[in-house]
């Protein structure tokens, strides 16, 4: 079988500098110290799949994109691998991944493995519809910010799994939701996505993320978010830092506490005071003593990520200093039934963070009401 692999080198890096995407923004993100993400987890799926392909005895043909767009992790993991027969700019954009699809179709590659967010979903579709390459499956490696599209899998180790699937012949085909967010409107707290289009991939829904699904704006739904953040009220510690992430349920906290939060943007209130849409490095800077930091997140919808989509700026690194105990979930009772499989999930990129989340977590679902829900 031959494998195609592409790699957008800019993907997720607008992520922990608070940048909610990166596209049209490489620049600021760079400025503000930002540092490639998508050539990392490529060496992940890289890795997990040499482990896959000894173990099952596979052979694979890889066909990748030149330069950071795949050769150099594709021959830094060991893989002898083709090159794609096209010129990409120095500066990637949105044309060169367009054109690589293309480049890679012609070589013969009929399963193409992509490592990036939903932009680089939207340039693959684009360029799927555009040329008819009506037999290409795509599987999505995550490495965006958002990653709301239904094409991805969980995580690297994923995507080597549904390759291995596939090459032996025991995965079907089924279409995936490409979604379309509009960053700028993101970076402004506006939540505008819609959905853009289909791409084919491999049918393994164990190993697939699922698209977000919006909460529902019902008289319930609102009624069991506040009753969620009476009780984190009542239960708040004064001088406790609190870490809040992205959603309408954790905006209820502060709503009720008579502060402004970002919607969409990570926040943290200390000492009566909301520091609005703060990145990994002002976190690590505000928080005086991470043992009476807390965090507060809400799962994505229907995805039931916690962490690693939208949210980056709460790194491992700030995950692993709060620990497990002093993560606070919350999530009402609708959006938590409407979760597929009935799992929380977590793909921070740091293997030891995702062991320490394994197992049941506390989640607060209404007023002193706390359900163990498993994270995988």
């Amino acid at each position: 079988m031959k494998l195609g692999l592409l790699v957008n080198p800019i993907a997720g890096m607008g992520g922990r500098v608070g940048l909610k995407g990166t596209d049209g923004v490489v620049e600021e993100a760079i400025r503000r110290g930002a540092e490639p993400v998508a050539p990392g987890r490529g060496l992940e799926f890289l890795a997990a799949l040499a482990r896959i392909a000894s173990a099952n005895r596979l052979t694979l043909d890889i066909v990748t994109c030149p330069g950071e767009m795949g050769e150099r992790i594709t021959r830094e993991s060991g893989f002898a691998a083709q090159v794609a027969d096209v010129a990409i700019a120095k500066e990637t954009e949105a044309k060169d991944t367009r054109e690589c699809v293309v480049a890679l179709y012609r070589a013969g590659v009929r399963l193409l493995v992509f490592v990036g967010g939903d932009g680089t979903a939207r340039d693959i579709l684009d360029a799927v519809v555009a040329q008819d390459l009506d037999e290409l499956l795509v599987l999505g490696v995550p490495s965006g910010v958002k990653m709301y599209s239904g094409i991805f899998v969980v995580n690297p180790g994923d995507a080597a799994e549904v390759v291995r699937l596939v090459s032996q012949g025991t995965a079907t085909s089924a279409e995936f939701e490409v979604m379309d967010a509009d960053e700028e409107a993101i970076r402004e707290d506006r939540f505008i996505i819609q959905l853009y289009g289909y791409l084919k991939g491999p049918a393994v829904p164990a190993r697939f993320q699922g698209a977000k699904q919006a909460s529902p704006e019902t008289t319930d739904e609102h009624e069991a978010q506040e009753a969620i953040a009476r009780y984190m009220i009542d239960s708040m510690e004064k001088d406790g830092t609190y870490i809040l992430g992205p959603g309408t349920t954790v905006k209820t906290v502060a709503d009720l506490l008579g502060v402004k939060k970002t919607t969409l943007g990570v926040d943290l209130y200390q000492k009566g005071e909301m520091h609005n849409d703060v990145n990994e490095e002002l976190i690590l800077r505000l928080v005086d003593a991470f043992e009476k930091a807390w965090i507060i997140v809400s799962p994505i919808g229907h995805q039931g990520m916690l962490f690693g989509r939208g949210n980056q700026q709460i790194s491992p690194s700030i995950i692993e200093r709060v620990g497990k105990d002093h993560i606070l979930v919350v999530c009402t009772p609708a959006k938590l039934r409407g979760i597929e499989g009935g799992t929380l999930k977590t793909d921070t990129g740091d293997r030891t963070v995702d062991e320490m989340l394994r197992g049941f977590i506390r989640v607060i679902t209404d007023y002193n009401e706390i359900r163990l829900v498993k994270v995988t």
